[in-house]
């Protein structure tokens, strides 16, 4: 059986906010069919077709990024924990426990990636962008005043990621309230463990060459068009 989540489940367990390594991997183990026996972590398919986001984002960079870069992480990770402890292991479980409160294993990097790609291209779909509606577009003008401010406060935390990294919007888990962050290399909220995301955008540089060569602010103003605020929506409310 496969350790890695299909999209439309990813949404629901990345969104739990409280026990969060025990919840989530609950959740996938479910999904999963309580399945314990489990030898490969597998790169999840793309939720659209890698040319579903041109002109803004196109296929070669989905086919490099997904296909290359996303799948690097999943082949190194099952390399890292076969024979070990975590061989039975869920993607997310890995994670968690190769973070190591602070101080990560080896099989970290490759573990938060895998986690981090899948809910970055679950962020974004075709005839997407635009504004979010209804309670998130509620909680977006109560936490920053209006849908502007998070724009900036979202791009300049994604421009001034030194380096690899993510950007994030989440909700924190104590507040309730939305916040923007950024994080380097592989690392995210959940791990930290004060916040749930609900959207992430990758700044490092294999997401947008192709398209963009090294113009990272260009990148990042393009990214709004191609957010699917239903997905994130979603993961609000979940995270409530």
């Amino acid at each position: 059986f496969a350790r890695s989540l299909p999209y439309h489940s990813f949404v629901t367990m990345m969104s739990i906010r409280s026990a969060f390594c025990r919840q989530v991997a609950s959740t996938y183990r479910r999904s999963m069919h309580q399945s314990s026996v489990c030898k490969a972590v597998t790169l999840p398919d793309l939720p659209y077709a890698k040319n579903a986001l041109e002109p803004t984002m196109c296929e070669e960079t989905l086919d490099i990024h997904h296909g290359r870069h996303h799948a690097a992480y999943v082949n190194n990770l099952n390399g890292q924990i076969k024979g070990t402890n975590m061989d039975s292991m869920d993607v997310v479980e890995i994670m968690m426990k190769s973070w190591n409160n602070g101080s990560p294993a080896a099989t970290f990097n490759n573990a938060a990636q895998v986690v981090n790609h899948t809910f970055f291209w679950e962020s974004m779909g075709p005839n997407c962008g635009g504004k979010p509606t209804g309670d998130l577009a509620a909680a977006i003008d109560r936490d920053f005043g209006s849908f502007e401010e998070f724009q900036a406060q979202f791009s300049a935390a994604g421009a001034t990621q030194f380096g690899s990294g993510w950007a994030w919007l989440s909700v924190n888990n104590a507040t309730k309230k939305l916040e923007v962050s950024k994080t380097p290399n592989a690392e995210n909220p959940w791990v930290h463990g004060q916040a749930t995301p609900i959207l992430t955008m990758d700044v490092w540089e294999h997401a947008y060459y192709v398209d963009q060569r090294n113009k990272r602010p260009d990148y990042i103003a393009s990214f709004y068009s191609l957010i699917n605020w239903d997905a994130v929506a979603a993961r609000y409310a979940a995270a409530l």
